[in-house]
């Protein structure tokens, strides 16, 4: 038995680095992809300690990921590194390197869009709240741009 484990682990181990190579994975992505294999937790604890995987580490990079390139708010990056079970600190830790919230000018511009398509809507303003809302953001930051888009369609209205 002792043979077979360490025929499949040595292959399974260079499989992982390899993958962490490419991209940042948190532990619960890998233990996932290791679901099954017996040896899930020697080969985790082998990536934590030559450093190729590291939570806090993924937490930085998906904050930043999320935040500019995806436009997520701050609520939803929060809500989904804690479900991939990111300690507390890194994920208050990564929020906290988060300059201002770059995931706003994404919404800005997407609930111009999203008014357009819903000006006849009585609802129009509820509506882009929801969507904003559901992005991660909190009703603070989201009013005004709301407001903005409504009034950007009163105004083209006008003319």
């Amino acid at each position: 038995m002792a043979g077979q484990m360490d025929a499949e682990f040595r292959p399974t181990l260079d499989r992982m680095k390899a993958l962490c190579a490419k991209r940042e994975y948190c532990e619960a992505d890998i233990r996932k992809k290791l679901s099954g294999s017996p040896a899930a937790d020697e080969i985790v604890d082998i990536l934590k300690k030559e450093k190729f995987i590291d939570d806090s580490r993924y937490a930085r990079a998906f904050v930043r990921d999320k935040s500019a390139i995806s436009g997520w708010g701050r609520v939803k990056i929060r809500q989904a590194l804690r479900s991939k079970g990111i300690e507390n600190d890194a994920v208050n830790g990564a929020m906290a390197e988060m300059d201002g919230n770059p995931g706003l000018a994404k919404l800005s511009r997407a609930l111009e869009t999203k008014a357009r398509s819903l000006a006849d809507a009585p609802d129009c303003r509820y509506r882009l709240l929801r969507f904003a809302l559901g992005r991660g953001f909190e009703y603070d930051e989201v009013r005004d741009l709301v407001d903005a888009a409504v009034a950007g369609l009163n105004d083209k209205g006008k003319d």
